[in-house]
């Protein structure tokens, strides 16, 4: 392997580097909670306004299970 090849193949491989973190997904958070009652209740409500408010949309930056 001659020098130029070398010295461009490093450069390549230092080049990319940046542009293939920049493509990968943020991780997105998942929530889950437990409750004794099967069915929606007023604390479901209650706490998907509050993250809401907290600028969370759910599927989109957070997950709720």
């Amino acid at each position: 392997m001659n020098r130029r090849t070398f010295i461009g193949s490093i450069a390549g491989g230092l080049l990319a580097a940046p542009l293939a973190a920049r493509g990968q997904a943020k991780k997105v958070p998942l929530v889950g909670y437990l409750i004794e009652r099967s069915g929606p209740t007023s604390f479901d409500e209650a706490f998907r306004r509050g993250l809401r408010e907290l600028g969370y949309t759910e599927g989109r930056n957070i997950v709720i299970e």
